[in-house]
């Protein structure tokens, strides 16, 4: 009689453990599911032409986990947003961050893209405090690819004065 509850005790852990770190299990439990959705189904995966005068090239990281995300913008001469890649090498937070901030750029004007804060990215993916630097991290990078854009167009203008000049 004791052997056989000792084995249904066994099966009965086994099953458990299995369920308890089974990967799909772990990632629906430790991330929200529109992470997950951003994770599984990144966005704008890529990159655009870093030479290109109306493409701006934002690259940070955090030392402390090692997240580091490269977002690139593409404007138009309108300065719209008209495309926007990313690459990140990071946690399913940092990656789901960088993909949603592709998503929240594109069609926007360079003015409404700097106004876009990490607690809004937080928010939308439910990220707990423990990953909120990966929403910094988005916003550190979309606004360092905007003033990388800033910088090249100035450098253009300046080009255009001396050529007339």
């Amino acid at each position: 009689m004791a052997v056989v509850s000792l084995r249904n005790s066994a099966s009965s852990l086994l099953l458990f453990s299995r369920r308890l770190f089974s990967p799909e299990l772990k990632a629906q439990c430790l991330y929200h599911i529109k992470v997950v959705d951003h994770y599984e189904n990144p966005r704008n995966v890529g990159t655009l032409d870093k030479n290109s005068k109306n493409v701006g090239t934002g690259l940070v990281g955090a030392p402390a986990c090692g997240d580091v995300m490269k977002l690139q913008i593409e404007v138009d001469d309108h300065g719209m947003i008209v495309d926007a890649k990313f690459k990140t090498f990071g946690c399913g937070s940092a990656i789901a961050s960088s993909s949603l901030a592709t998503e929240w750029v594109k069609g926007k004007s360079v003015e409404e893209a700097l106004k876009i804060r990490n607690t809004e990215i937080a928010k939308e993916l439910c990220l707990p405090p423990v990953k909120l630097h990966c929403s910094m991290l988005a916003e550190d990078a979309i606004k360092a690819a905007l003033s990388d854009y800033r910088i090249k167009q100035q450098d253009k203008k300046e080009k255009r004065v001396q050529a007339t000049g």
